[in-house]
């Protein structure tokens, strides 16, 4: 990270303790667990998983407006993400006692601590997003964001190796390298899937270890004095007012309403993409980690592509050529199936085109390939959204605009599982779930048709704007 200081290395570092748990617990490992093996059934799985997240979403939204409104008036940020942080530590380790055959509790209890632990990670990102204009200078905004998620997606990627190494590989009984332990590793029991389920104290713990570098390192606000009462009194007064007042800002609140579709559309992606993969193709752990390996270093490449394409081309460029990019990934990824591609039927897909142990059929390799380009626009787009906002909003408002980019990214993100979830059940396919997402993607790019990249600021009280 050449040019920053270590107080800016360690703001980017903190996406290395955070991102784990969402790329290990919801995306690659856990949530296809909880959904094939807990549930036992591919299709109710997706839906039972919608409904889990849509219920967590809409935790966060209730939460949103008082956690934003603290943001914005303590002045302090990092008290705040070191309780999220500690939040969040035993609703993860909770995930561990998610077996096969759980009974109906068993799912409600995983149901609460992924609320807790989502709900953590939302507003640890609602406080540290806020620190960004802050600590680094405005033309520098992208490729520090860059940076930021490309370390998230780095530090899930050890963790993948590791597991893939330690877990996934000697329990398929399939290779006998010589590099390989010849049993899973701390004596797992592997018919209870916990070589699946220790992703889960993995990522409590990572996360307790690696955030310490921000809150050590990072410089942080001067206290306001407000205790948290006055604080969301004060805030939320505060947030109201710049909601009405977003009347004469229409550019940021064009760029907000678009960011809350395409953002839902995005999670949603990373949320059903890999349970709709092990449900239609059968992938099991070990196949599971390796995509989320071979993805996971796409990812890390989009975050740094995305940061300098952003700086040189400019935010907005940058987020449609992604979101167009997401919606033509997607449908392209839901007309495969193991024995079509592009909604063709063709005879011979499901036969093996090499010896590999995994990934034999031409439609998983395809698919594959489709999900390279996800790995790559998704994380562009997030580095490219906090940036845009950067550079449209007031600057003697940032906080407060960063507070409402915060607000705009969390009410809403019940709505896509919800959709995925209903839509799975009432055309009983895990395809009609995942075509829904389209629905968003393509709300949110038409949204961005109207926003333009200028700096908006205030004179007497009325919004005007300036060329950037």
């Amino acid at each position: 990270m050449r040019g920053f200081d270590i107080g800016q290395w360690s703001w980017a570092l903190f996406e290395w303790a955070r991102n784990p748990y969402y790329i290990l617990i919801v995306i690659y490992i856990f949530g296809p667990y909880f959904s094939t093996e807990v549930i036992g059934d591919p299709v109710r799985g997706q839906e039972v998983w919608g409904y889990i997240n849509g219920f967590a979403g809409a935790v966060t939204a209730c939460m949103a407006p008082f956690l934003g409104a603290i943001a914005d008036r303590v002045g302090r940020r990092k008290p705040w993400i070191a309780a999220f942080v500690i939040m969040m530590f035993p609703a993860i380790l909770l995930l561990w006692f998610a077996q096969p055959g759980d009974s109906s509790l068993g799912i409600v209890t995983v149901a609460i601590a992924l609320a807790v632990a989502g709900t953590g990670s939302a507003f640890s990102e609602v406080f540290h997003n806020a620190m960004l204009p802050s600590i680094v200078p405005y033309t520098r905004l992208g490729t520090l964001s860059g940076w930021g998620l490309s370390l998230g997606n780095g530090g899930a990627l050890v963790i993948l190796v590791a597991m893939l190494y330690a877990f996934a590989l000697p329990a398929t009984g399939l290779f006998d390298w010589s590099f390989l332990p010849d049993h899973v590793l701390f004596g797992l029991d592997t018919t209870s899937f916990e070589h699946d389920r220790i992703s889960a104290p993995i990522a409590a713990v990572w996360l307790l270890l690696f955030a310490w570098p921000l809150l050590a390192f990072t410089p942080d606000r001067a206290g306001s004095g407000l205790t948290a009462r006055e604080a969301v009194r004060t805030g939320l007064a505060d947030v109201l007012r710049t909601i009405r007042s977003l009347s004469h800002y229409r550019n940021i609140a064009i760029y907000l309403g678009a960011r809350m579709l395409f953002n839902d559309g995005k999670v949603a992606i990373m949320t059903f993409g890999m349970i709709y993969a092990s449900g239609v193709f059968g992938w099991g752990g070990a196949e599971r980690l390796l995509v989320g390996i071979f993805l996971t270093v796409f990812a890390v490449a989009g975050g740094v592509i995305g940061g300098w394409l952003d700086d040189l081309f400019g935010s907005k460029r940058a987020i449609v050529f992604t979101i167009a990019g997401n919606m033509v990934a997607l449908l392209a990824a839901i007309s495969i199936t193991p024995t079509s591609m592009f909604f063709i039927d063709m005879e011979g897909l499901d036969q093996p085109v090499w010896d590999f142990a995994f990934f034999r059929t031409l439609p998983e390799l395809v698919y594959l390939g489709i999900s390279v380009l996800f790995a790559l626009f998704i994380t562009s787009a997030y580095a490219n959204s906090r940036t845009l906002l950067a550079r449209i909003a007031p600057e003697q408002e940032m906080t407060k605009f960063f507070g409402l980019y915060a607000l705009s990214g969390q009410v809403t993100t019940f709505i896509a599982p919800i959709l995925v979830a209903f839509t799975t059940g009432l055309f009983a396919s895990q395809r009609a779930g995942m075509a829904s997402i389209l629905m968003l993607l393509g709300g949110g790019l038409a949204l961005m048709a109207f926003v333009r990249e200028e700096r908006a600021r205030t004179v007497d009280g009325a919004a005007t704007a300036e060329q950037t």
